[in-house]
């Protein structure tokens, strides 16, 4: 099912309940759960009546859908969803999320404001700020809620966070992208007398003063959060939609033929740019999350603040690992038993059958498991939904030996029967009866085990079945009178000799199933580790990926401050790089010590099984010698 069609239109995602505090919409968490495929999640945040709803409805392709205010009054309250297919990224959705307008004189409740914001921000991939006029000083103290964000969000948890101080300039690592739309702007780009970009103007805006003083701090601050928090910056300046005033308080019955072609232009830039160069929302170490996920963080994060704490990075990704990962070990146990399923419909089948489609299925489940899971570091969840292979491989190993006996004493007694006839009328009881009785049971112990499909326990059921008739041949040979008795030792020599044999036939079949199984399970531990270690690569890959968006990110804002003459400022955040190129260079060192703390846990349950499997081969030629 796609998005689209369980999304015809917006719905609130967050509301306030009757007591004030927030909370989670279940209709809306359901959508979210629905939705398997990775989210690219834009956020747009700002004043109310700064028309914000109207970007929004352009960027799920529509003319309406987010309410779109025309009077004083905020029509968006709490934060509304819609999640829509992405229109240039097949098999993403783009969740959009618009907030409730800042500084709404009607609610009056700055630390619900707050909270708003700081949700967006941890919700979002991309966080548009949507504002109106021009951005000087005024528009970026009404921004104020982005000072406030460290005290807002955590980033390691409590226990961490004791052991090693929490620095602000971590938040480049896990903030989204930062667009500052401009709307209704009527000046012309120029600084300095030269003709400026939108990006270049959003950069002038942010400058920041030398000195020292509150005066210059105050006006330092916001730029310096914006700079400091969010990886990237980008900026679109609209023009005025229309001309007419009351036209602007209906932007929403215009067709683009009453709109400006100015407006038109750059909101087409701006849906584009969302579109190609906004990213999918990931987790803290670079987990994509789907529509489902990102229902859970909105539980984790609604709740949390409802609680009366701060929201946390790392207790959020404990959490939702904790749920991606239970919900792995199903998906990959519901992948072996389907497989699974198919051949025990075909019982009973050879060991060799079983053991190789085991082997192929458990390692289908190992890859879904690892392709679902995420910071499954001591392999916790892994050995779990191995436990539960295995409990379902046991389970049936067992119901393929019983079918293949069942099957196999169905056809013995069916091959019998004649010869059962015959027993019962005497046949076998006159004289020269053994020599026709030996000939009969060969001649059908040859017929049984030339037919095909009997399973693993041929040659064990045949051997209980000709033990079970051992009195029978026995008496028959003690009341032949044809033959002397010095024949009738000669013929129990040869029968117990037979039997023996027939015994060792059924040790073979042991034998090989043993070594099949034991081939088969260090095929599938080699598999295991294989995908462990392409896992532990790919987790550090993204925690690189996540460095150096950091790192270019202050090497940028470095190169700002010495172009400003800013020293100071650009030595502290050469620290900062140093310590990102540090923490970067110990996980690539680290990989080996990674490896070894992911894999090496995960290869105990067959280091334990080593010792067992090499006892059973050395007593099987224990008893092949004794023969």
């Amino acid at each position: 099912m796609s998005s689209s069609e369980y999304m015809p239109a917006p719905m609130c995602l967050i509301e306030n309940d009757v007591n004030g505090k927030l909370c989670v919409r279940k209709d809306a968490k359901v959508i979210l759960d629905g939705i398997k495929e990775p989210v690219v999640v834009v956020s747009v945040v700002g004043l109310y009546r700064t028309g914000k709803s109207y970007l929004m409805n352009r960027l799920a392709g529509q003319q309406s859908g987010f309410a779109l205010g025309n009077t004083v009054e905020s029509k968006t309250k709490g934060i509304w969803m819609w999640c829509v297919p992405h229109p240039k990224k097949e098999g993403h959705t783009l969740v959009l999320l618009d907030t409730e307008g800042l500084g709404d004189v009607d609610k009056g409740d700055s630390k619900n404001d707050g909270w708003i914001f700081s949700l967006a921000v941890l919700l979002s991939s991309t966080i548009v700020y949507n504002s109106r006029g021009t951005i000087d000083n005024n528009a970026l103290e009404k921004l104020h809620y982005i000072t406030e964000l460290t005290e807002q969000i955590k980033i390691r948890s409590a226990e961490a966070a004791d052991e090693e101080e929490e620095e602000d300039s971590q938040f480049v690592q896990f903030f989204p992208s930062f667009i500052w739309v401009v709307r209704d702007f009527t000046l012309e780009l120029v600084i300095g007398g030269k003709k400026a970009t939108e990006d270049e103007y959003l950069e002038f805006a942010l400058q920041l003063k030398k000195g020292v003083g509150k005066k210059k701090s105050d006006f330092n601050l916001p730029r310096e959060c914006i700079r400091q928090y969010f990886p990237s910056r980008k900026c679109f300046v609209f023009p005025l939609p229309v001309t007419s005033q009351k036209d602007m308080t209906h932007l929403e019955g215009l067709q683009d033929q009453d709109l400006a072609e100015a407006f038109l232009e750059v909101t087409g830039h701006f849906c584009d740019h969302i579109f190609f160069n906004c990213a999918v929302k990931t987790l803290k170490g670079g987990h994509r999350v789907t529509g489902k996920l990102l229902g859970h963080l909105v539980e984790i994060y609604v709740d949390t603040i409802s609680s009366g704490k701060v929201p946390c990075l790392d207790n959020a990704v404990v959490v939702l690992a904790n749920v991606e990962n239970r919900a792995a070990i199903q998906e990959a146990l519901k992948v072996y038993q389907t497989g699974m399923e198919e051949v025990k419909n075909t019982f009973p089948v050879s060991i060799d059958h079983f053991t190789c489609e085991h082997q192929k299925f458990s390692i289908l489940a190992t890859s879904k498991f690892m392709k679902c899971s995420f910071k499954d570091e001591n392999g916790e969840y892994l050995k779990k939904l191995e436990e539960a292979v295995r409990i379902y491989y046991v389970d049936l190993l067992e119901e393929n030996k019983m079918t293949s006996e069942r099957k196999c004493r169905d056809l013995l007694n069916n091959l019998f029967s004649d010869m059962n006839k015959r027993l019962q009328n005497g046949e076998y009881s006159q004289s020269g009866g053994y020599e026709l009785y030996c000939r009969d049971r060969d001649a059908i112990v040859e017929q049984y085990r030339s037919g095909p499909n009997k399973g693993v326990r041929a040659e064990a059921v045949l051997n209980e079945f000709l033990k079970e008739r051992g009195p029978e041949a026995s008496n028959i040979l003690h009341t032949d009178t044809k033959l002397t008795e010095n024949e009738r030792q000669i013929k129990e020599e040869k029968e117990n000799t037979a039997l023996l044999k027939q015994k060792c036939k059924e040790e073979e079949e042991k034998r090989i199933e043993s070594e099949q199984m034991i081939a088969a399970d260090n095929k599938r531990h080699e598999d295991r580790v294989r995908q462990m270690e392409e896992k532990c690569n790919q987790e550090m890959e993204q925690l690189q990926q996540e460095k150096d968006r950091a790192i270019q990110s202050k090497l940028k804002e470095q190169a700002e401050m010495l172009n400003k003459g800013f020293e100071d400022r650009a030595k502290n955040l050469q620290e900062e790089i140093n310590k990102l190129n540090n923490e970067k260079e110990l996980l690539r060192g680290g990989g080996g010590g990674i490896f070894k703390d992911c894999v090496m846990p995960l290869l105990s349950p067959l280091v334990e099984m080593v010792p067992n499997l090499l006892m059973q081969r050395t007593m099987m030629k224990c008893l092949q010698g004794k023969r």
